[in-house]
């Protein structure tokens, strides 16, 4: 049975709960299946992907140009827009999910008490997943995927932007698991873009959602965190810095930090601050602003970054927290490590930080004193990514304190539970 496209109706709260309801019951079926049926669901999966390939365009290309008719920037039509790359792009991320090892089952720890019971620790998936969404329709597909193999029912929110796209993806998938004789439940797009829907999911659908995933900007985010009533994977912002230490590689420093800037400026792990150490100032600085400005950056910097640069425009104080998703990049200079570290805490969200440099032993010290979810060393922060990580695909980045922390992936969708086998011991 497809999923269709539903005006608001007052009939939307018993519609939301009968979704919960049979999502929950296909979390049960899903729990049990095996590893080969859920890999070839995700086989047949990916390959309608491929077959509706023009169909998936021809929805987007509407998703588009009703977009820029309401004046959506550059970047939100970037995170919008699916091309044929693209669509492959998502059936190989289901491959890529196929050939990882499946979680469900797996023994974490085991050992045997004094009294002879044997005692072991075995993952488990959560359950019910809400994924709540906007601007982009592969995270359908992700998702839906990982979701899947970790033995999870999903239901998806689209955003309206992104609705017919999403749509379209998820009865092609809906399609396939049933062909593979799973539940089709397992998948289940809220077929309206009526925002209540929103709130329903928030409430956890009378106790059928075990964990809400926003993926989106600042708004959706900050109200999923505040009004739901289960537990929230997220990130608020992805307010990212690239450290050059003194120790750094001139050639290696510009390539990383425009990198990590310009690759896709729009996207969550894409640098919006450069810190520079005082001692690379005369070295390092120019060459890099240079390069940022060159590859069409805009610059705001701290004093001594306009003197290094005449085109540099003068950053304030709300820059150094700011998220451009454009491309744009603060730059200040710092007395070293220890102040670099503290304008992170200060000013990041926990989320991705990088240094550039070849002392190792400053590089130790930055990352373990950098609380972010990812820290690399030497690298662009736009490897944040799930799929960069091997994990096939994530379904969001995570900066709380949950089990959940960085990308989201299959490991991150399931819980444990302890197994207890004895031989007629009791408690005395």
């Amino acid at each position: 049975m497809s999923i269709t496209a539903q005006s608001p109706e007052a009939t939307l709260e018993p519609m939301m709960l009968y979704m919960g309801r049979l999502a929950r019951e296909a979390a049960g079926e899903l729990a049990l299946a095996s590893t080969e049926a859920k890999n070839e669901a995700l086989g047949r999966m990916a390959a309608r992907l491929e077959a509706g390939a023009e169909k998936i365009i021809g929805a987007n290309r509407q998703d588009l140009e009703a977009a820029e008719k309401k004046g959506r920037d550059a970047a939100f039509l970037d995170r919008l827009r699916l091309d044929g790359l693209g669509v492959a792009a998502m059936a190989r991320g289901l491959h890529e999910i196929a050939a990882l090892p499946d979680p469900v089952g797996a023994t974490m720890a085991s050992w045997t008490r004094p009294n002879g019971l044997q005692i072991s620790r075995i993952r488990v998936p959560l359950g019910v997943i809400g994924m709540i969404y906007e601007s982009r329709p592969n995270v359908t597909a992700d998702a839906s995927g990982l979701c899947l193999k970790s033995g999870n029912a999903v239901i998806l929110r689209s955003g309206s932007e992104s609705f017919l796209t999403s749509l379209v993806i998820a009865n092609l998938l809906t399609e396939a698991v049933t062909a593979s004789g799973l539940p089709e439940a397992a998948i289940q797009l809220v077929p309206t873009v009526d925002r209540s829907a929103v709130g329903f999911m928030l409430g956890g659908l009378d106790g059928a959602i075990d964990v809400i995933v926003p993926r989106g900007g600042k708004s959706l985010v900050e109200r999923v965190q505040e009004e739901a009533r289960v537990p929230v994977f997220a990130h608020l912002e992805g307010v990212c810095h690239v450290y050059v230490d003194k120790g750094a590689d001139l050639d290696m420093a510009k390539s990383i930090v425009v990198n990590a800037k310009m690759r896709r400026p729009g996207i969550c792990g894409a640098a919006e601050t450069l810190l520079v150490a005082h001692d690379a100032v005369s070295t390092h600085l120019g060459p890099i602003v240079d390069a940022l400005i060159e590859a069409g950056c805009e610059v705001r910097g701290d004093p001594e970054t306009q003197r290094t640069d005449s085109r540099v425009r003068s950053a304030t104080d709300e820059d150094w927290g700011a998220e451009y998703l454009a491309p744009i990049i603060s730059v200040k200079v710092v007395d070293g490590l220890d102040e670099a570290v503290a304008h992170i805490a200060q000013y990041g969200s926990q989320h991705t930080d990088a240094i550039v440099t070849d002392d190792q032993d400053t590089a130790d010290a930055f990352l373990a004193r950098v609380d972010s979810a990812i820290v690399l060393h030497n690298a662009s922060t736009q490897f944040a990514d799930g799929g960069e990580f091997g994990m096939g695909a994530e379904i969001g980045i995570a900066t709380g304190r949950f089990h959940a922390r960085g990308p989201v992936g299959l490991e991150q969708l399931t819980t444990f539970k302890y197994v207890v086998r004895g031989q007629g011991q009791t408690r005395p």
